[in-house]
């Protein structure tokens, strides 16, 4: 009779345990729905199709990367205790009124944060992946909660020409900042297939460009080039590399920019900077990596390389200061940029975040994060691989 009470309380409890893992992934679901975005069908998945980067259902890097899962799982359980801030980080703040008078020099750059930047290039501005929500995550609870709220209200942005997003992982495509934004007089310009998404939130069909590695448009007098990168892309379990990756060269009369999005080092970077360069900025990943990934992000050092590679001038780290997506310390990807910076003769800046700057005349370094323990290139390599 015991045993019978004792295998009834069992099932009871593992019963009672079901039901609640499943109230919790149908939350997950309704919370998430919309932020999950939507597949591409029709005409735009042929378009995809037709891309030399499509291959067996979905797209793929020339270059495979490797991605050490129980790597990842051994970091995590070493990530730095100072992978977030345990102080509220300097920042500026400022409205429209700054952004009134044009930059002397036809080239301003605003950095606001992550990889979120107002490009202004000769008379045009550029918006580069716009993330204005809470979280890095489809869910309004849970993922990765950004560190100082937005640096600049969206309804005092000045007028932007166009955004330009690089993929749909949720920290650079934020289905709430994408949402508000959907009745904008501007042009969104996406890689293949991120149009969906879009139009899913309510974007028109007819604001939206879609394009494939090498593939160019003009916003009115300023050409848009989306370049390859070596990434991913994916919102939900079963829509990995569905879409497509891009990072982006920004070609005014005057003035060039290129802007890395996500990307691994990979040999192509080469073609970017012989082809559309020199670039008077690049803005360059340089966080968020770890050894178990070496060619999903570029690490600090093969930031500067890269840098070198597309033919920069003056180089602005981005993809850092805003989320912890990793498990070094916070502060390390400056650090390591600093040196590596130093040691090849590049000349790296280092904006406040929502520091407006001219590459022109770079602002005079200023170390305003704290000094913390972060490890060297020598303690914690990355290396992307197939490099030759």
């Amino acid at each position: 009779m015991k045993n019978l009470r004792k295998q009834s309380w069992l099932r009871w409890g593992l019963g009672g345990l079901g039901a609640l893992f499943a109230l919790v992934v149908v939350g997950a679901l309704v919370d998430g729905w919309r932020a999950f975005g939507q597949r591409a069908i029709g005409d735009r998945r042929a378009r995809m199709e037709k891309s030399t980067q499509w291959s067996s259902g979905h797209f793929v890097n020339p270059q495979p990367m490797v991605n050490d899962l129980w790597g990842s799982l051994v970091g995590a359980f070493n990530a730095s205790k100072d992978a977030s801030p345990s102080q509220p980080i300097p920042t500026v703040r400022g409205g429209a009124e700054r952004f009134a008078t044009p930059p002397p020099s036809g080239l301003r750059v605003t950095w606001l944060g992550h990889s979120t930047i107002l490009v202004e290039v000769d008379g045009h501005r550029i918006l580069t992946d716009p993330v204005w929500g809470e979280r890095a995550s489809p869910l309004s609870t849970v993922g990765p909660k950004r560190w100082y709220a937005p640096l600049l209200a969206l309804k005092e942005l000045p007028p932007v020409d166009a955004v330009v997003i690089s993929h749909d992982h949720y920290d650079h495509l934020d289905a709430p900042t994408l949402t508000a934004m959907k009745d904008w007089d501007t042009t969104f310009i996406v890689p293949l297939g991120v149009g969906a998404h879009l139009e899913y939130w309510g974007v028109p069909a007819s604001r939206i460009i879609e394009l494939d590695w090498w593939e160019r448009t003009k916003v009115k007098g300023l050409e848009i080039v989306a370049t390859p990168s070596r990434h991913a892309s994916g919102r939900f379990v079963t829509d990995t590399n569905a879409t497509l990756w891009a990072s982006y060269a920004l070609l005014g009369p005057t003035h060039r920019v290129w802007f890395s999005g996500d990307t691994g080092l990979f040999p192509a970077m080469r073609d970017i900077g012989e082809r559309l360069g020199p670039f008077d900025l690049t803005m360059i990943e340089s966080g968020e990596y770890g050894s178990a990934w070496p060619d999903w992000h570029l690490g600090p050092e093969q930031a500067v390389t890269a840098h070198q590679m597309v033919r920069g001038r003056v180089m602005l780290p981005v993809h850092w200061g805003l989320f912890n997506l990793a498990f070094h310390g916070w502060t390390e990807p400056a650090e390591r940029v600093l040196v590596a910076a130093k040691r090849l003769g590049v000349t790296a800046v280092f904006p406040k975040p929502g520091q407006s700057f001219e590459p022109a005349a770079p602002p005079p370094f200023e170390r305003w994060w704290p000094e913390l323990p972060w490890e060297t290139a020598e303690q914690a390599p990355i290396v992307a691989s197939q490099m030759n």
